[in-house]
């Protein structure tokens, strides 16, 4: 796959808009509307096909955690935080973030351990070119960043309701309407950080991630948080991403 960054769109619920890549030097479908060209709409239950990030260079990048939650110190922007979380952050020790910690006291666990990133790291940091493929019982995602790839069930079957801990949990999905494919993970491991900013999670996390085909080259991804032991309520930690 390209090593390149691009520009590009995948709850604990988080959103993202894809642009597929063209081939054989082909240029993007469209439908000539008068003197305006309109993008060719999307095709019914499919989000397959390789996406690229289509904001800007760099973007998806997400070095210093959670897309679309700053934290910058204004009130608006602190996550909801309970106790626990924040007395448990007091042992995390990221490299990037409003927390930065010097270069000796860095603990990131995909750092000094190379521990897998796991969910939904993987959908916040390094968002790069990624593929999606399908079929009628399960949607795989591909992702370039660390090479790894996920199964999503789309087969009808639950959650497991005491799963063993995996790297990046279990996911489930089903289509909402004719262009949303919504799928939900547990299960997730607990020496996995949620970001790279270094916010915590608990066994009890549950993300969600909405993929919308806007039409044929835009898909969104949106990730949605909730994990109660942690946070007071759900939130928004990538939205729309293109």
């Amino acid at each position: 796959m390209l090593k390149s960054y691009a520009a590009w769109t995948i709850g604990i619920s988080a959103g993202l808009i894809l642009c597929t890549p063209l081939s054989h030097g082909q240029s993007a479908p469209v439908k000539q509307s008068g003197k305006a060209a309109v993008p060719v709409s999307a095709p019914r239950h499919d989000i397959s096909g390789t996406w690229t990030p289509a904001r800007g260079e760099g973007d998806g990048i997400g070095p210093i955690g959670a897309r679309d939650m700053p934290e910058d110190g204004k009130p608006e922007h602190q996550l909801p935080y309970t106790p626990l979380a924040l007395e448990k952050m007091k042992s995390y020790k990221p490299g990037n973030g409003s927390r930065e910690a010097p270069p000796a006291e860095i603990n990131d666990p995909a750092v000094i351990y190379c521990d897998p990133q796991g969910m939904p790291r993987q959908d916040l940091y390094e968002l790069r070119t990624t593929q999606i493929l399908q079929t009628p019982l399960k949607v795989v995602i591909l992702y370039e960043f660390s090479r790894i790839w996920r199964v999503v069930w789309a087969d009808g079957r639950e959650l497991p309701k005491d799963p063993e801990p995996k790297w990046f949990g279990y996911s489930v999905g089903k289509w909402v309407d004719d262009y949303t494919f919504v799928a939900q993970t547990s299960g997730m491991d607990e020496r996995t950080w949620l970001d790279k900013g270094g916010r915590p999670h608990s066994a009890d996390l549950r993300v969600e991630e909405r993929f919308h085909r806007v039409n044929h080259d835009l898909l969104e991804l949106t990730v949605t948080i909730d994990d109660p032991k942690m946070y007071t309520h759900s939130w928004v930690a990538l939205n729309k991403f293109p």
